[in-house]
């Protein structure tokens, strides 16, 4: 069975950084493949952030945040990591990982943490 995990939200000041981290268990990490972040605003559908291939290669990222959030993983700590620096308030959402498919759509995948919540100040 499939866990995933986040933490790392908070409040923050525009312009601010802050790290969210998704920790797995139940199954090995690393056959997980494709990882991935998603956010949800208030009032709007679930939208891509960034993904991350199995070896940590590969990665890509919404347009929106491309220069300044930077998607990793570790592996041997089973946790996929989203660095997100030079927060706008536009980036407040709830941010969930996911694994279990692949691409940019939250229909492909199969498996979902419970998300935390960013909140970015003016």
């Amino acid at each position: 069975q499939v866990q995933l995990v986040e933490s790392g939200g908070g409040l923050v000041q525009a312009g601010g950084s802050l790290r969210l981290s998704c920790a797995s268990s139940g199954s090995t990490f690393s056959i997980y493949g494709m990882m991935a972040w998603f956010r949800q605003a208030p009032g709007k559908e679930r939208e891509f952030v960034a993904a991350i291939s199995r070896s940590g290669g590969s990665t890509s990222y919404a347009e929106s945040v491309k220069g300044r959030f930077t998607i990793s993983r570790d592996n041997a700590k089973n946790t996929v990591y989203l660095q997100m620096n030079s927060l706008k308030p536009e980036d407040t959402a709830v941010y969930y990982c996911a694994t279990g498919g692949a691409g940019i759509s939250p229909d492909e995948y199969g498996y979902w943490g419970q998300g935390t919540q960013v909140t970015v100040s003016s």
